[in-house]
């Protein structure tokens, strides 16, 4: 089988990684760079294709799903955003901005 042929993946895997692809374009990532992202993204949680042999299957890992959602937001404490609120009014209150 040629480097690069996804025909040992399963129909699910093809579809996930269609999926994540299309995530990451809409974020403005490259096309070609998207797809690499993708299948490593599925070879990661899955294993890669799907192999013969009883036995051989393995559950999936989901960690990089589950890091993608912890990437966004804030890195301050929801005290912290609360005390630079606080701050922020005062200052305004004083100049008279408010």
């Amino acid at each position: 089988m040629p480097q690069g042929d996804k025909g040992k993946y399963t129909d699910r895997q093809k579809r996930k990684a269609e999926h994540i692809e299309q995530g990451y374009e809409d974020r403005g990532t490259p096309r070609k760079e998207a797809e690499r992202r993708a299948w490593a993204t599925v070879n990661k949680e899955s294993g890669g294709g799907k192999k013969s042999g009883s036995g051989r299957g393995k559950a999936e890992s989901h960690a990089s799903a589950r890091k993608g959602g912890q990437k966004g937001g804030s890195s301050q404490s929801a005290a912290d955003r609360s005390a630079a609120a606080k701050k922020g009014w005062e200052t305004r209150r004083r100049r008279g901005t408010a």
